[in-house]
């Protein structure tokens, strides 16, 4: 092929035309590699370090030098975009909104890092106009951003060489893993899922500490992805793979729970949606199932969301349709379950890698390193340099006459700069900073202020000094910064990890059977740490002694039968009843069963705002009393059983306005109640010194509280005879004694951030008293420590788990009951 060159206007006509021979197949591969690197590492790829595109690093980059922060107005976006792509990103305004609109939407980003002001769109309808928004940046787009101008990272020229712009972010906050990525480049692809800040950072300051951590111990930090949206991951070897590979799929699911609709019709209520799955487009799923006839027995779906509430869809069942078997239908052919591919790519020292969650983990970390090590090598030279200039100045107002002589007797500034130098034995920059002195810096209260600054800069440049000549301080620092964001810009974790495939759910329970079918068999109902119900598919107890569980801990065990009815006791002082059959059945393990396929409480029991469920308790006639302890030191016990026929839920304790119930557990007169309060005072006493009560009445005083604490932990401890002597003794199941759990830490600290210190100690060790006493101490204060975070008493050996379910070890036994406790390596969410 031949490419011809034309003549230009007013050239000779005796020019020779310049005609050029090329290949085709070369001018198409090079054209192409050219088109594929510009997409690969200009657009569509983020940077391991900072998780941003190129558009979205010079979005918040721009927006820091326009300065948009959060405690200023909006701006409209179109003046945003305008600024971008004038100065930094030539490629058009509507991919730069588009970029500018995902970092605002908190359904795409598990932290936005803008703030927006108007619509800036829904997972079924796209943003307004850019003339219509406004936008600024968020509180953690400062965390991104923050040191840009102390030479943390390399500034690379614009697409003009007339400005510059960071290369990457310093990013303080771990974005790539906290928000994740979505991207088509030439040849490759990511989609990377969202994770919970604490978790990540948790993780990172571990691999601080411990650089040879493996990738299981990263893990017990960071089980799972943590979606914007919530809703539920069912099955986590897929993550597993993920984490290891960096290639990987898990299933998400909606959260939903069974509702009376109308009095006689049930139907599904969806509060949480798989992640980028928008109502609409379910909606839509569902009426193409119907009319295929994939989707039977449901009669019309509403969409109640709103603002105020959140997302709510109402499913409506058919009468005589088992709502369960719908809701299994709608995970089978509808969004409402779905499935995310994880392909960790990211650009790493330039070039593309498929990324495991270790390698993830250490490359921000190694960033956040060089950042701080650079910053204080900055800092270093800047107070270096202003040192040099302080002590040039207290040279001369020592000797301020002799300056003056000087620089009168010269006939120009470069003269008398020379003649400072030569007679005052000062460098370039001393001379002319004493040139330019103003005259009211010669009191003797400025040459004050000089030598207390002096003073200041040695005692800054010894310490910076020794920041960058000790890596493990450097370190240190760095683990300290960590802990302040997670501290700053943590949230709880949305998400619920499910281990088991599919059973999540009563929906998974019952795929082959309706409630009518199953056998009203003897069972055990559960309730765990992190909230979750289920119960055990046959008599068999789940607290034999040395059962391990793979997931969780258990708060509360009552024996059942599966077509029964028991209570869930509430922080508000309510019973709520609940039909054992919805809870879903798990199978055992070496006797012990899984705790991950429970269902969590707000699917089966309807609690109000602000309410959670505390135990469980049996609604037998013959049940023993039923007894109560709140925050500020009640104690009441009440018959369980005998409830309202006509109520589904019904007060059992009258609460005092700011109060609320911390435990509950039935107990005889043999059995002893247990409090303890924030400020580390444990009570126990009798249960025969607190006489039942009517449901309406309001208890009587169990703890001395002290001026504003309050009583972290309330259970009983049953007494029997272990060693056959006829005489009760404490011991608990298999004649195991009791053992008390204490943790604490700091009230100013985010709770769930902060680990804290722990203390495990016999039950033996703490005399009983008299109801309505102080109590003796069980745990002695660290420095930076004020109250108990978190209480235990119980059958030993406890078990404690993390947020998401994850085991954590607990320190081995102390025998001192008022010793201090030893710092965890993760906080503590639940101890059984």
């Amino acid at each position: 092929m031949a490419r011809r060159t034309a003549t230009p206007p007013g050239v000779p006509e005796d020019y020779i035309e310049n005609i050029v021979d090329i290949d085709v197949a070369d001018e198409m591969q090079g054209s192409f590699l050219q088109y594929a690197y510009s997409v690969i590492y200009a657009r569509a790829l983020p940077d391991a370090r900072d998780g941003l595109k190129p558009v979205q690093r010079r979005i918040l980059y721009q927006m820091s030098e326009m300065g948009l922060r959060p405690d200023r107005g909006h701006v409209k976006s179109a003046r945003v975009v305008g600024d971008v792509m004038g100065k930094l990103h030539p490629h058009g305004d509507a991919s730069i909104y588009d970029a500018l609109v995902r970092l605002a939407q908190s359904f795409s980003l598990r932290l936005p890092m803008v703030d927006g002001h108007g619509n800036f769109g829904s997972l079924d309808d796209g943003p307004a106009a850019p003339r219509y928004t406004e936008a600024r940046q968020s509180p953690a787009a400062l965390a991104m951003t923050v040191g840009l101008d102390e030479d943390v990272v390399n500034f690379v020229p614009n697409y003009d060489n007339k400005l510059v712009q960071p290369e990457v972010l310093p990013a303080a906050i771990p974005n790539l893993l906290v928000n994740g990525a979505a991207g088509i480049a030439v040849g490759m692809a990511t989609n990377m899922a969202p994770h919970n800040l604490v978790e990540v950072i948790a993780a990172a300051r571990h691999l601080v500490d411990h650089p040879q951590a493996t990738l299981d111990d990263l893990m017990r930090f960071v089980p799972g992805p943590d979606l914007p949206t919530g809703g539920k991951i069912v099955g986590l070897d897929g993550v597993r793979e993920a984490y290891r590979t960096g290639r990987g799929q898990f299933r998400t699911r909606a959260t939903s729970r069974i509702e009376n609709v109308t009095a006689k019709r049930k139907g599904i209520v969806v509060t949480e949606l798989p992640y980028l799955v928008g109502p609409e487009r379910v909606i839509e799923k569902i009426k193409e199932g119907v009319q295929a006839k994939k989707l039977t027995g449901i009669t019309n779906v509403v969409d109640l969301t709103d603002r105020e509430h959140g997302l709510r869809l109402v499913i409506e069942v058919k009468t005589g349709f088992n709502p369960e078997a719908v809701l299994e239908q709608l995970y089978r052919f509808t969004p409402l379950e779905d499935s995310f591919n994880i392909n960790n790519v990211a650009l790493v020292d330039g070039q593309p890698r498929t990324l495991g969650l270790r390698e993830l983990i250490e490359v921000w970390v190694n960033h956040r390193i060089d950042v701080a090590r650079r910053r204080s090598a900055y800092r270093l030279a800047k107070r270096s340099e202003r040192l040099h200039l302080v002590e040039g100045l207290l040279l001369a107002i020592v000797d301020i006459d002799e300056v003056i002589q000087v620089i009168r007797t010269s006939d120009d500034a470069e003269t008398a700069r020379g003649r400072l130098r030569d007679v005052f034995d000062l460098s370039e920059l001393q001379a002319e900073y004493i040139l330019e002195l103003r005259l009211r810096r010669l009191t003797k209260f400025s040459r004050m202020e000089l030598e207390k600054e002096q003073s200041q800069l040695a005692q800054e440049i010894a310490e910076l000094t020794a920041i960058l000549a000790d890596d493990v301080r450097l370190r240190g620092i760095v683990s300290a910064e960590m802990a302040d964001v997670a501290r700053v810009h943590g949230t709880p974790r949305r998400t619920i990890l499910l281990d088991s495939d599919g059973s999540g759910s009563p929906a998974a329970s019952l795929k082959n059977a309706t409630p009518l079918q199953i056998e009203d068999s003897p069972c055990w109902a559960l309730l765990s740490g992190t909230g979750l119900l289920a119960r055990t598919g046959d008599e068999s107890t789940p607290l034999r002694a040395g059962a391990r569980h793979k997931h969780d801990v258990v708060r509360t065990a009552i024996p059942a039968t599966t077509r029964g009815e028991i209570g869930a006791v509430t922080s508000l002082g309510r019973m709520v009843r609940v039909q054992v059959l919805h809870l879903p059945a798990l199978p055992g393990t070496d006797g012990a069963p899984s705790l991950s396929g429970g269902v969590p409480v707000s699917e089966v029991v309807a609690l109000l705002p602000g309410e959670s469920v505390l135990a469980l308790a049996s609604l037998a006639a013959t049940a023993p009393t039923l007894a109560l302890g709140t925050a500020s030191g009640v104690v009441k016990r009440v018959a369980a059983g005998d409830p309202p026929n006509n109520k589904d839920a019904w007060d059992v304790i009258a609460l005092k306005d700011g109060d609320e119930v911390v435990g509950a557990v039935a107990v005889s007169d043999d059995d002893e109640l247990v409090l303890i309060s924030s400020d580390a005072s444990l009570l126990r006493f009798s249960a025969s010194a607190v006489r039942p009560q009517g449901r309406t009445a309001g208890g009587m005083l169990g703890i001395k509280l002290a001026d504003d604490q309050r009583v972290v932990f309330f259970g009983a401890t049953t007494a029997a005879d272990g060693d056959g002597d006829g005489t009760l003794d404490l011991l608990g199941a298999g004649g195991r004694e009791y053992a008390v759990v204490t943790i604490a830490g700091s009230q100013s600290a985010l709770p769930g951030t902060v680990p804290g210190s722990a203390k495990t100690t016999p039950f033996a060790a703490y005399p009983p008293k008299n109801r309505g006493g102080m109590g003796v101490r069980a745990h002695r204060f660290l420095k930076g420590e004020d109250s108990l975070q978190l209480a235990w008493v119980g059958i030993a050996p406890p078990r404690a788990s993390g947020s998401a379910g994850q085991p954590l070890e607990l320190p081995p036994v102390d025998p001192r009951r008022d010793g201090s406790g030893i710092t965890l390596p993760a906080p503590v969410h639940a101890i059984g």
